[in-house]
């Protein structure tokens, strides 16, 4: 690690992560005028958030932060790539990294890679879903819409919430911590499409108070120490390619999973390439 890597990311081994994200949890969810509308107008100051696309562009509008921070946006903002095949980008962000599931492994980041079984939270059956498949690691910034929709349709059969720490998510902690998206808190929600199966994984980070999905509602917290699961046979919930499937209460990052020989990314899901909401990232087969 370099000496910016050093100071960013050695400190936070010994933080309190899960204690600092309850109480960020509690100063975004609170209600007072003058507190809110001082944090929602420093962070759109700070951050050039772009209010113009927000449904609602006032900051007097919203009853807290945290209900600022899970904004909807005005209706044709992010338009969803529709051709069949297409891949649509689950969130507005960055491009971690984008590529090839090797050996089971998945590209973290210069030195760094971590296994899909780990990810999975160390269940084989799920992990041999993705076996030399592709994955695509997306980095939500405090600017960015934090609500994560669908890549593409599919009928949920899975969610499992994995417990783990709550490191930062942001480029120089993906640089300097081994295994970071296999470490942290996170919720993983599996899917059959026409492609065959589809994960997204909802990773925790500090600072990010809640995880939540459509059809469950807050998933994270409470802070467990073993992994809860639920199956979804009967009436299991489908969500169509560009519906809305869940948000973080504050930033961290989306990764896609998808099987064999079942998706090309476009080119330019390169590290580092900020995307939108809805644009085309792919193809499926």
């Amino acid at each position: 690690m370099n000496t910016k890597q050093l100071l960013t990311v050695l400190p936070q081994y010994a933080l309190p992560h899960h204690a600092l994200s309850a109480l960020m949890s509690k100063l975004t969810h609170c209600e007072n005028p003058l507190w809110k509308n001082l944090f929602i107008k420093t962070i759109i100051r700070l951050y050039g958030v772009d209010m113009a696309e927000a449904k609602f562009e006032s900051p007097d509008h919203y009853a807290s932060f945290n209900h600022f921070f899970t904004r909807e946006l005005k209706d044709g903002a992010r338009p969803i790539a529709s051709e069949t095949d297409a891949i649509a980008c689950p969130a507005d962000g960055v491009v971690s990294q984008a590529g090839a599931i090797e050996q089971g492994r998945i590209f973290q980041a210069k030195g760094h890679d971590y296994t899909a079984l780990e990810l999975l939270g160390g269940d084989a059956e799920r992990a041999k879903a993705f076996e030399n498949g592709s994955f695509a690691t997306l980095y939500l910034s405090p600017k960015d819409y934090h609500r994560l929709h669908m890549p593409l349709t599919g009928t949920l059969k899975e969610m499992v919430h994995i417990p783990g720490r709550l490191f930062s998510v942001n480029s120089a902690t993906v640089e300097g911590v081994p295994n970071l998206f296999a470490r942290n808190e996170r919720v993983v929600c599996l899917f059959e499409t026409a492609a065959g199966p589809m994960a997204l994984i909802l990773v925790g980070a500090i600072f990010v108070s809640s995880v939540e999905t459509v059809w469950h509602g807050v998933v994270t917290p409470p802070t467990i120490s073993e992994p809860r699961t639920w199956h979804y046979a009967e009436n299991a919930p489908v969500l169509q390619k560009g519906a809305e499937m869940g948000r973080f209460n504050m930033g961290s990052t989306i990764i896609v999973l998808l099987g064999e020989d079942k998706a090309v990314w476009d080119e330019e899901l390169i590290a580092g390439r900020p995307v939108k909401l809805g644009q085309h990232i792919g193809r499926c087969f």
